[in-house]
């Protein structure tokens, strides 16, 4: 204390409390620094306490660090429209110390587990992203920086989605791109434009899906429930696994099912079949290809997780949460009546995207796959999800089938 009273910090009612000549500065990463303006210099401990501190979390929902044009940082609160030299994150320090993470739940609504977030250094593509948990998880990840790109078969649809979120947001980054999954071609075509874009790919949302379709072949010959929730998909990753790869650490997230619990894909010899996957019209039912399908997402992300972990890339499979009203069933009459009527007891879009946007996002994953999610919280799927064989053979049957409808796509 008698070097305090000399150096003349201890006039001071609170340890916090800075001495004359100093200032409480922030990184964009939210470390804080102590700048003293005699002697310019700066230091990361406090210079009373010693202690080293951390902004908690990062700016707050709305709010931009921008360039004046004296070049100095400046913090832009776009809700209540005002503009500030102070970090607004730095009202809410604490020390260094570890920090649990935040558990979340099915109540939680993407926003939330985002707010606070910089998204602005993060490439996001979404499948089925102009409506129901698609357009939310995009619009989510734009409103807090990300560049986010649709791909989408209706691209008026997706363009009047890209309207919506910019109207929010006049500086979100977001747009749509051609992809119908129910065309091998149009996948390849897809992947070959965003390659031509020459940007990274941090994160890979693989959302689109139908269910309860009629009975009908893709132009590629194969059931269509089949192909658009799963084949399309498998061969979008083949042809952006190098971007993946580069933009390493990067995580690729699958939207599957509960109802995966209610199928199999096996033959009566135990092996994925393609009969099974992609049956004639006289076999067909169309909740039981949805189911099929699903299982066959949770397959897809353990085995993709299993080959491309090493090089950084990450994938994990979820359950967007039960009772959601969604045009997914709009096919199926009995479904979108039944939906009608339990409307005012269901999920909204926003908490169905909360697990998307956990899985893409929450720090404690990091680096980790090949788990299913449910509601924000890791659980186990079924026996035959979890059987490390049928997702070996269901890879495998995927990469003949689009390696027979193409030429030279490279494998995984």
């Amino acid at each position: 204390m008698a070097a305090l009273k000399y150096a003349g910090m201890d006039d001071t009612d609170s340890e916090d409390e800075l001495p004359p000549g100093w200032e409480e500065r922030s990184t964009k990463d939210g470390w804080v620094y102590y700048a003293n303006h005699e002697e310019m210099k700066t230091q990361w401990e406090h210079p009373k306490t010693g202690k080293k501190k951390r902004c908690a979390g990062d700016l707050p929902y709305g709010w931009e660090q921008e360039t004046d044009e004296k070049g100095q940082k400046i913090y832009v609160d776009h809700i209540n429209k005002r503009t500030t030299y102070f970090d607004p994150r730095q009202a809410f320090t604490v020390e260094d110390v570890m920090m649990k993470p935040k558990r979340y739940d099915g109540n939680t609504a993407a926003l939330e587990i985002l707010q606070g977030r910089d998204l602005s250094d993060k490439v996001v593509l979404i499948t089925g992203g102009n409506s129901g948990i698609g357009f939310e998880t995009a619009r989510s990840f734009a409103l807090h920086g990300a560049h986010v790109i649709l791909a989408c078969r209706n691209l008026s649809r997706a363009s009047k989605a890209v309207g919506l979120i910019q109207q929010e947001w006049h500086k979100a980054r977001v747009e749509a791109m051609m992809c119908n999954l129910a065309s091998l071609r149009s996948v390849r075509e897809f992947a070959e434009s965003f390659k031509a874009k020459k940007l990274p790919l941090h994160i890979l949302v693989c959302n689109a899906a139908v269910c309860t379709q009629p009975w009908s072949l893709t132009e590629d010959g194969l059931e269509s429930t089949f192909q658009i929730c799963h084949l399309g998909h498998f061969l979008l990753v083949q042809c952006l696994q190098d971007v993946l790869r580069r933009s390493a650490p990067a995580r690729v997230v699958v939207v599957s099912s509960e109802s995966h619990r209610f199928t199999d894909l096996l033959d009566s010899c135990g092996k994925v079949d393609l009969a099974v996957l992609s049956p004639p019209k006289n076999e067909y039912w169309s909740m039981l290809a949805y189911n099929r399908a699903k299982l066959c997402n949770i397959l897809f992300s353990n085995e993709l997780h299993r080959r491309l972990s090493p090089h950084g890339v990450t994938s994990n499979a979820l359950h967007p949460g039960n009772m959601m009203y969604t045009s997914i069933h709009k096919s199926w009459w009995l479904m979108t009546f039944l939906f009608t009527l339990a409307r005012p007891f269901t999920k909204s879009m926003q908490q169905g995207a909360a697990t998307t946007v956990y899985c893409a996002v929450a720090p404690e994953l990091e680096g980790l796959g090949g788990m299913y999610f449910n509601n924000c919280f890791r659980c186990q799927p079924s026996n035959q999800a979890q059987d490390l064989s049928s997702a070996a053979g269901l890879w495998e049957l995927s990469e003949r089938l689009v390696a027979e409808r193409s030429v030279g796509i490279q494998s995984l």
